[in-house]
C-alpha cells in the first residue's frame, strides 16, 4: 500500500507540473480545482480560506487559525469547512523542488447532497467542532483525487465525470475520523449551521459595524451561546474575526490600488486611522506604508 501511495503522489506531482508555469495559483479546467506552486519559503501570506479540501503534493505547509497551527505535508490533507481568515506559510520549498499544492473548493450543498444520498451517520446537532482540521491522507481518498486530476488529460470527460469524482472525494472525507466537523455545517438547525450563517454575514458585511446581541438574535442564539460556539468553530471571537478580514482586505487594496492608507481604513470600516495603523502593524508587523513598500520591493 505504501508503494502505491508513493507512486500516486509522484504522478500527482507530474500532473501539477504540467499545468503550472512558474509560481502562482492556477485555476484548472475543472471548476473549483486549483493548483499552487511556490519555489521559495517567502514570508507568510494572509487570506480567507473558502470551504476547501487541500493537499500537498510536494513540500510542506502550515496554516495559522488565530493562535492554532495546522501543519501538513503529502501524508495529510487539510479541510476548511467555513470561510476562515488564516495566515499560511510554506515550510518546505526550493527552486529545484518547489512546493506544489492542490485545492478543491466545495459548497454546503455538495455536502448535503452526499449526506442525503448515503448512510453516513449524522452527528449530534450540538456537537460543535473546529471549522478546520488536518487528517491522514488514506489510499482510498488519494485514489479519488487521482481520478479527478487525470481528467485534465482528457478534458472532454470533465463535464460528466468531474462531479462524480468530487462527490467521491467529499464522501471519503465525511467517512473519516473528522467528518463530523464537515457535516455539522449543513445539518439544519444545528449550532454549527447557525454560526456558519453568522460567519457569512460578517464576511459579506465586514466593513460595517455590528452588535453582538443583534447578530446572536439573527441566528437564534443567546449571546453567551453565540460567543462560545463562534469561538469553537473559528478559534476567535466575532470581533476578532471581522478585524482579520478587514485588515486583510485593507492590505489587498493598498497593494492593488496604490491608494492612501487613510482612505483604505475608512473603506474597510475603520473610523480612526490611528487605530487602523496600530491594528495593521500588530497583524502584519509593519505600519501600512512601510509594509506595502517592503512587499513591492520584495524585501
Amino acid at each position: 500500500m505504501a508503494e502505491r501511495i508513493y507512486k500516486q503522489q509522484n504522478e500527482l506531482v507530474e500532473i501539477i507540473k504540467r499545468h503550472v508555469n512558474g509560481d502562482g495559483v492556477y485555476a484548472t479546467a475543472i471548476p473549483s480545482l486549483f493548483f499552487i506552486r511556490r519555489s521559495n519559503m517567502s514570508g507568510p501570506s494572509y487570506g480567507v480560506y473558502k470551504p476547501s479540501f487541500c493537499i500537498v503534493a510536494q513540500g510542506a505547509k502550515e496554516v495559522w487559525l488565530a493562535q492554532e497551527r495546522y501543519k501538513y505535508s503529502p501524508a495529510e490533507y487539510l479541510i476548511a469547512s467555513v470561510n476562515l481568515p488564516v495566515t499560511a506559510q510554506i515550510t518546505e520549498a526550493s527552486f529545484d523542488v518547489p512546493y506544489l499544492g492542490f485545492r478543491l473548493e466545495f459548497s454546503a450543498n455538495q455536502i448535503l447532497e452526499i449526506l442525503n444520498d448515503s448512510e453516513i451517520r449524522v452527528g449530534a446537532k450540538e456537537d460543535v467542532k473546529r471549522g478546520m482540521f488536518v487528517s491522514r491522507l488514506e489510499l482510498s481518498l488519494l485514489d479519488a483525487v487521482m481520478r479527478l486530476v487525470r481528467l485534465l488529460e482528457s478534458p472532454q470527460d470533465i463535464p460528466i465525470l468531474a462531479p462524480l469524482f468530487i462527490k467521491e472525494i467529499l464522501y471519503r472525507v465525511l467517512q473519516g475520523q473528522n467528518g463530523v466537523a464537515l457535516e455539522q455545517i449543513v445539518i439544519e438547525g444545528s449550532s454549527a449551521s447557525q454560526i456558519k450563517e453568522a460567519i457569512e454575514h460578517i464576511t459579506n458585511n465586514y466593513d460595517k459595524s455590528f452588535r453582538i446581541e443583534k447578530l446572536a438574535e439573527k441566528v437564534n442564539m443567546s449571546v453567551s451561546t453565540f460567543h462560545r460556539h463562534f469561538k469553537d468553530i473559528t478559534a476567535m471571537s466575532p470581533i476578532q474575526f471581522q478585524k482579520q478580514i478587514r485588515l486583510q482586505e485593507a492590505r489587498r487594496l493598498l497593494l492593488s490600488e496604490s491608494t492612501d492608507a487613510a482612505d483604505v481604513a475608512f473603506r474597510v470600516g475603520y473610523e480612526s486611522t490611528s487605530q487602523f495603523s496600530r491594528e495593521y502593524s500588530r497583524m502584519f508587523g509593519f505600519p501600512p506604508k512601510a509594509d506595502i513598500k517592503r512587499l513591492k520591493e520584495g524585501i
